[in-house]
């Protein structure tokens, strides 16, 4: 356990906000070389994004989930069942972030960390590669259900690579190798220590909309779990100061091991989510 801990924290190891994203623009190379804006948002959809906040810049994420919209009207198309994520991330240096949120899906806290390993350049090396490592509480799980629960048993863990490239000024995609670890698992016969390949992509479609998507192929699911691969689709608009996102996913929790791990939607029957990030740059 120590030493697991010890070694997601040491991967990492191995300027005022500006008033309009739309400054960050969408071209292929700067002149420095080095490609530039392949994700406007930090996310995505589900998953992390290779964007980092710059040095020194305070962004504050409100990520907002419905429940399922197959229930109609019972539930006001998931208005009654919505959880809520508030995430805080900050630039340390350009290339080096740390994060804290807060979700209301299972009580969740969480605290990352993102850093920046090589960037996409012309006639360079033909990718981003960023990490990203991510340390969760599970306050939501009961003693009076668990009477041998600990502790440790709310922890989990996360560790990412996250490998973009902008192929040219409207198109991005990213490939995501994913190992997550749950020290407490619902499923009996499921794998502590568990593994997923994301995918995702991006397409500009106007000055301030794109299409994005992703994928997460989880690699060592139990044969007799409940839970499904997160699909997620959805829509980014630039405005003045931030970048709202909507989207469509089959996973409501926001943290990675939660719609890694535990995506229950269905998109065949229309048991999928409705939800927003909105990000505010100060």
């Amino acid at each position: 356990m120590k030493t697991l801990f010890i070694l997601i924290f040491c991967i990492p190891i191995l300027a005022i906000a500006q008033d309009d994203l739309l400054d960050e623009i969408d071209i292929e190379i700067t002149k420095n070389q080095f490609a530039t804006a392949a994700f406007k948002g930090l996310k995505i959809v589900n998953f992390e994004s290779t964007k980092l906040v710059a040095k020194q810049e305070f962004t504050f994420i409100v990520s907002h989930r419905f429940g399922s919209i197959k229930n109609g009207f019972d539930s006001f198309f998931g208005l009654d069942d919505a959880v809520t994520r508030l995430n805080f991330v900050y630039g340390i240096s350009d290339g080096f972030n740390i994060g804290v949120s807060r979700s209301s899906f299972q009580k969740i806290y969480e605290a990352s960390t993102k850093y920046r390993l090589l960037r996409q350049q012309e006639k360079g090396f033909p990718f981003t590669v960023v990490g990203f490592n991510s340390v969760v509480v599970n306050t939501a799980l009961d003693e009076a259900n668990l009477p041998k629960l600990e502790f440790k048993h709310r922890l989990g863990y996360t560790a990412q690579l996250l490998i973009s490239r902008k192929v040219n000024a409207n198109f991005s995609f990213e490939l995501a190798p994913t190992f997550f670890h749950d020290n407490y698992v619902q499923q009996n016969n499921q794998d502590n220590s568990q593994f997923a390949l994301g995918l995702g992509a991006r397409h500009k479609l106007t000055k301030r909309w794109s299409i994005n998507a992703d994928y997460g192929w989880h690699l060592n699911r139990a044969e007799n779990s409940p839970f499904k691969n997160p699909l997620s689709i959805g829509f980014d608009l630039e405005t003045g100061g931030h970048v709202f996102q909507m989207h469509f996913s089959n996973a409501q929790a926001m943290n990675t091991n939660g719609f890694l791990g535990q995506a229950t939607g269905d998109w065949s029957d229309g048991n999928i989510y409705f939800g927003f990030n909105l990000s505010r740059v100060f």
